[in-house]
């Protein structure tokens, strides 16, 4: 019988460690105190988050139900799913093939184009609301108003800079063998990119539908400019509106920011593995 080798671990403590271990300890506990006060604050009665009181004494669920039915989140939460789920679809659409035209299709000016596209990701996500808004006011373009519609809510965030650069990034460093062999096949761009790219790259892709997930259900100014009635606003608006109707119930509002959180945090952990091994595998290739 063979004898097991012990293997010695990758890892070994060292006391010179301790001060980096303490500093992670503290930044976790930093980034944790939130989502305590948050949780904690949400099973309260308005009594106790008025005294302060770090735990409730009994839970009180149902918060969440009266939080849920007081500000129409059923509504709201609805809205958000719908304007979620089709700004993923036509970001996926936009930013896969433009990532894949600036790896791998030499056009005239690429370089200049990719250029200022990533000069398009210094400027200041604020600056460009009044253009939008006024684009979509039908002040720019004489196209009408498209206030408290789907298309005001998801168009403007389609072509995202970051998304088409990090897929570049990831296609730039799949093996030019891969697109020999397809050519000789018979392969051309779109066959190439939808039976070998796409389905070799979908920790990036992950990756992307994650951020651009967080990004849409979490987005709070620009629904709250393009919508003046409940009919596609989102939860986020839907929180703010809560806030103004319940005035000092705390207790109501953070259980309402609870159930606007479990979504995220759900599907995160769900693709936390894909996530990071897609940062980890896109890399800085020029």
């Amino acid at each position: 019988m063979a004898k097991k080798t012990k293997h010695k671990q990758a890892y070994e403590f060292k006391s010179s460690h301790i001060p980096i271990y303490i500093m992670l300890t503290i930044g976790a506990v930093i980034a944790v105190i939130p989502f305590f006060y948050m949780f904690s604050t949400s099973l309260m009665t308005l009594g106790e988050t008025i005294n302060k009181t770090l735990l409730p004494a009994k839970a009180q669920i149902g918060n969440y139900s009266e939080a849920w039915n007081e500000a129409k989140f059923s509504r709201y939460f609805l809205n958000s799913a719908i304007i979620t789920g089709l700004t993923i679809i036509g970001t996926l659409l936009v930013v896969i093939p433009a990532g894949y035209a600036f790896a791998n299709i030499k056009f005239p000016g690429r370089s200049i184009f990719f250029m200022v596209l990533l000069a398009t990701m210094m400027i200041p996500y604020t600056v460009i609301f009044l253009p939008n808004l006024l684009m979509i006011r039908g002040k720019i373009i004489p196209w009408g108003s498209h206030l408290n519609t789907l298309q005001a809510l998801i168009i403007p965030f389609l072509a995202a800079p970051f998304y088409i650069f990090l897929l570049r990034q990831f296609f730039m460093g799949i093996p030019k063998e891969l697109w020999d062999a397809a050519r000789i096949d018979g392969a051309g761009h779109g066959r190439f990119l939808t039976s070998i790219v796409i389905p070799i790259s979908t920790p990036v892709i992950l990756t992307v539908t994650l951020l651009t997930f967080i990004h849409s259900w979490n987005e709070f100014i620009w629904p709250l400019l393009v919508t003046t009635t409940p009919k596609w606003r989102p939860l986020g608006v839907g929180l703010y509106s809560f806030v103004t109707e319940a005035g000092p119930e705390t207790q109501l509002l953070m259980a309402g920011s609870v159930i606007t959180l479990l979504p995220v945090l759900i599907l995160y952990f769900i693709t936390q593995k894909y996530f990071t091994e897609g940062i980890a595998t896109s890399g800085l290739k020029g």
